[in-house]
């Protein structure tokens, strides 16, 4: 293999060929991936992709989205896009982004996925467009393993905002003995009490004895979709007996301000230095007045450094604290594993002592 097939990090550029309106709101951006360049690119179900987009006359925007390979070109790359903020990435990927255009993005990369449990009860919870991975997944365990049952909930809105819904039915007719479709309407009624409404504990126990889940081995957990599903789902499952290594999850937003995240200024403002480890390099840099959290200094010295988010959501910034200590604020990407392992997020540390060293590359 060539540097350039074997490089997994930093960023390419790769070219757009199609772009399709999925909602009102939401489009899906295929991406040409060259041959040389289909070993970087080849992600497992549950992977996702940092965008890195500046607009014009603005301040670099970055973005994670998941792989979500298209059925008719599965060696393509297409990120499923929702537009957020109007000076997103997801405005101009809905409104301007068209064939032929390029796209700056990381190589895939994160730690969601489906546990290595041939012949599993796979039990997949979506909330919105936490669908995106999960339908990937989903694809993923039936066609690898022909043991494997697969059980998917998707809270949605209303039936028309159901993304990927007519993928799910082909996916259903696919693997009709081995594939469950629930849709849970929180804003249009059903003939079944029981897919109207939002997913709370008593609806949720109930969905998982119909599918015939179980808190046992046989069965593993993904839950994807905003913060309230997604922790509603995770306190259900731990009093239902589920053990957390049979859990795994990943929020797709974090909905609202860190109220233990005051701005700070002036004197309030942490001090110290911080040596950051990235890509086998070593760098040392001082904390600032209006640096907030250690990212803020690392991301001045090493632009390269990885984020995304922001929101102690994505954990693109995840780093193991290998000297001295930090505070986090709250974050809903780490679990207790890899605190207890001494991994924090750059984006929502603060330092507790002068100097701490953070390594990127573990």
């Amino acid at each position: 293999m060539t540097k350039l097939q074997t490089r997994r990090s930093g960023w390419f550029r790769l070219r757009v060929s199609r772009v399709e309106s999925l909602l009102a709101d939401t489009v899906a951006v295929t991406l040409h991936v060259p041959a040389e360049l289909a070993a970087v690119f080849t992600a497992e179900p549950g992977r996702h992709v940092v965008v890195r987009h500046r607009p014009s006359g603005g301040r670099e925007v970055r973005r994670a989205y998941s792989v979500c390979p298209p059925p008719d070109a599965p060696g393509a790359l297409r990120l499923v896009i929702r537009r957020h903020s109007p000076d997103g990435f997801g405005v101009y990927a809905g409104t301007v982004l068209a064939p032929g255009d390029e796209v700056e993005l990381s190589p895939p990369t994160g730690r969601f996925g489906l546990p290595a449990t041939p012949g599993a009860h796979q039990v997949l919870i979506a909330g919105g467009t936490g669908i995106t991975p999960l339908a990937a997944m989903a694809a993923g365990a039936l066609r690898r393993s022909p043991s494997c049952r697969v059980s998917l909930v998707h809270a949605v809105r209303t039936s028309s905002t159901a993304l990927l819904a007519d993928e799910l039915a082909s996916l259903k007719d696919e693997f009709v003995d081995r594939f469950t479709v629930l849709y849970v309407l929180s804003r249009e009624r059903r003939e079944s009490g029981l897919f109207t409404g939002r997913i709370d504990r008593e609806r949720l126990l109930r969905l998982l004895t119909l599918v015939d889940a179980r808190a046992d081995d046989t069965t593993a957990f993904s839950l994807c979709g905003p913060v309230g599903l997604v922790e509603t789902a995770r306190t259900t499952l731990a009093g239902w007996g589920v053990r957390p290594d049979r859990v795994c999850w990943e929020v797709f937003s974090a909905a609202e301000p860190d109220p233990h995240a005051p701005v700070l200024r002036g004197r309030d403002a942490p001090a110290g230095r911080v040596r950051a480890l990235i890509g086998g390099r070593s760098t040392v840099v001082a904390m600032e007045p209006g640096d907030q959290v250690v990212l803020d200094p690392v991301l001045r010295a090493r632009p390269e450094v990885p984020y995304a988010c922001r929101d102690g959501v994505c954990g693109s910034c995840r780093a193991k604290v290998v000297a001295g200590s930090v505070s986090l604020g709250r974050q809903h990407a780490l679990d207790d594993r890899d605190l207890a392992a001494g991994y924090t997020l750059a984006c929502r540390a603060r330092p507790r002592t002068d100097d701490i060293t953070l390594d990127f590359d573990a």
